[in-house]
């Protein structure tokens, strides 16, 4: 029989517990480590939905990898074009991991009005794009139809739609400059069958969705020449190697750049974010561990005499730390509880009904995002009760200090 959890809980479901000068200080341990559990779900939940949020809105616009010509200059928009059948195209027979590899081709444009004008980035995509992205974003009408001779239907940003005034079905003229020789621009009629809103803004304000059969003939192109292809992975944590083994792959002429490498001031902002969540645990763990070890000092002190009881009819030290330790852990579990109840009600409440909105220009995003694993859940609530009776052990030895003696005769 386990005899010192026995008494532990005798301890605890006793009524003198609940209405001793301890009580008090026991309630506010259980909060500070409630509030500590409350504030660590919420700061992961939001960091890693910050996080993988904005990895999916670029590879949603750019694609995880790019292939494009070299002497394109990195620049948005196709410039030199590169031949579509590639022993790549349409699917990598060497590399695994790959969804999809899609093409595509950009070109500059000036949407005008009768009332004002907006400067776009054209991106041509055919039939192999995977439009899972905007089907999330999508918030009016629906996606281009590709099944047709000439597909002049465009999907536009809210951001554009809203500045221009436009209404779904309108036809829209797009100004196109058609090389740098040519001085008089390009006219093409669109349609827009579609408005989507991702709440990037550095995208929303001029990627406009179309058929590339569009830029292929401005450019000149035949159906072959695309301005790149945009490769998507299956895991974006094999990015670097995926991306390298990409490298490898292409001919000499191509280069392949991740969107690591084409957003690297986005994606150490992320990296800063997340060291600023790793301070907040570690400052709550402490926080948790420092009140817990406060009540479990009040509980030993406020029962010396019980120690020295104990310590008369030959319980060893250590025994008699197993019952205060059993106690705080009591305690540690109950924090635990109310602190998950609660922290996981507002990350719920948060994702489902987007209370709370952010400023899409400084953090990307229009609301708060929120990632719930049960891996972080599980992590971080079993982390919290280990590393907090690693930080009860030492404290607890005070009992080896109490004499039997003069515990009893002082009660």
């Amino acid at each position: 029989m386990n005899y010192e959890l026995f008494i532990a809980k005798r301890i605890i479901a006793g009524k003198e517990y609940k209405n001793t000068i301890s009580s008090p200080i026991i309630k506010i341990a259980i909060i500070a480590i409630a509030l500590s559990i409350i504030i660590m779900l919420i700061s992961i939940a939001t960091g890693a939905g910050l996080q993988y949020k904005i990895q999916d809105k670029l590879s949603g616009f750019k694609g995880h990898i790019q292939i494009t010509n070299y002497d394109n200059n990195n620049s948005d928009v196709s410039l030199i074009p590169i031949d579509k059948k590639q022993d790549f195209y349409p699917k990598f027979k060497t590399i695994d991991g790959i969804k999809n590899v899609q093409v595509f081709a950009n070109k500059t444009g000036l949407i005008r009005t009768g009332k004002s004008f907006e400067g776009i980035v054209f991106k041509g995509v055919s039939t192999d794009y995977d439009w899972s992205f905007f089907k999330e974003y999508l918030v009016k009408g629906r996606l281009p139809n590709f099944n047709q001779t000439r597909n002049r239907e465009v999907l536009l940003s809210q951001y554009i739609f809203d500045r221009l005034q436009l209404k779904l079905n309108d036809t829209i003229t797009v100004f196109y400059i058609k090389n740098a020789e040519s001085k008089l621009p390009k006219t093409r009629k669109s349609v827009i069958v579609g408005v989507y809103k991702s709440g990037f803004e550095e995208f929303d304000k001029n990627i406009v969705i179309g058929d590339i059969r569009e830029v292929q003939r401005l450019n000149g192109w035949n159906e072959n020449q695309v301005g790149g292809f945009e490769v998507l992975l299956n895991d974006f944590n094999q990015l670097k190697e995926k991306g390298d083994a990409i490298y490898k792959h292409i001919g000499s002429t191509l280069n392949s750049t991740t969107i690591k490498d084409s957003y690297p001031a986005i994606f150490e902002w992320i990296k800063v974010f997340y060291n600023n969540v790793y301070i907040i645990i570690v400052i709550m763990i402490f926080v948790a561990g420092i009140n817990i070890i406060t009540a479990l000092l009040v509980l030993v002190i406020e029962r010396v005499q019980m120690v020295g009881v104990l310590k008369a009819l030959g319980c060893s030290n250590w025994s008699i730390r197993k019952i205060f330790l059993y106690n705080a852990l009591y305690l540690v579990l109950w924090g635990l509880f109310w602190g998950n109840l609660i922290g996981l009600s507002l990350l719920f409440t948060q994702k489902y009904f987007k209370i709370i909105s952010l400023n899409p220009q400084t953090y990307y995003v229009s609301t708060v995002p929120i990632y719930i694993s049960f891996d972080y859940i599980l992590f971080l609530n079993v982390g919290t009760l280990v590393l907090c009776f690693l930080m009860l052990i030492i404290p607890s030895y005070i009992i080896t200090k109490i004499c039997p003696s003069t515990s009893i005769k002082f009660a």
